[in-house]
């Protein structure tokens, strides 16, 4: 599979990280934060 920039699938991770996030709010809330907190800064760097 070829992407031609990162933002290609810039929605794919941060969406993945948010999606595991929501399912393990739960069990694990600290978790669930850092998943978030990733989705964030990954999407200002991709930015």
């Amino acid at each position: 599979m070829f992407f031609s920039t990162p933002r290609a699938f810039a929605g794919g991770v941060p969406h993945q990280l948010m999606e595991s996030a929501d399912a393990g709010a739960g069990r694990d809330p600290r978790r669930a934060e850092e998943l978030r907190r990733a989705a964030l800064a990954y999407l200002r760097v991709i930015r």
